[in-house]
């Protein structure tokens, strides 16, 4: 708290900054009702959004980012193969290791999940929201790349 903040002020940011949490879940929870991508637990949700953002890795790779044994991690994406969401290949370097990477199928998925939620979005401002609304959304939005970018 600086010197001009007072107890007031103070509860007030505290209390913004929880209802700011709560809206970032329930945002998150929405979007992912809307994208349709599937059932998938925390650790799959994890191994394919490094593969899609990093591209192709090895298990042991997978495993040391998500600070799982490479057993684990084998494990979780052996599921993920049967379900046609990852394959792999033999490493160019090194041929006793497998490169794992997204099938061109679930790539698709992705893009088609995140236009469904892009659309949701787009849908819901443009019919929710006046154009002066809008505008105050697009100052938040700002804000919060702000916020996180600090």
């Amino acid at each position: 708290m600086s010197k001009h903040d007072t107890p007031a002020a103070a509860d007030a940011l505290h209390a913004l900054a929880e209802d700011l949490r709560v809206l970032g879940v329930k945002l998150r929870r929405r979007l992912r009702e809307e994208s349709n991508v599937g059932d998938f637990t925390p650790s799959q949700m994890q191994v394919l959004a490094l593969l899609e953002r990093e591209g192709a890795a090895t298990v042991t790779s997978l495993a040391r980012a998500q600070g799982m044994r490479p057993q684990s991690m084998g494990e979780t994406l052996s599921t993920l193969k049967a379900a046609g969401f990852v394959t792999g290949a033999p490493d160019p370097n090194d041929g006793r290791q497998t490169v794992l990477s997204l099938t061109p199928a679930f790539r698709k998925k992705i893009k088609a999940s995140r236009a469904a939620r892009e659309d949701w979005l787009f849908r819901t401002i443009q019919t929710r929201f006046s154009a002066a609304e809008q505008k105050q959304l697009a100052i938040g939005v700002d804000l919060l790349k702000r916020l996180i970018d600090s």
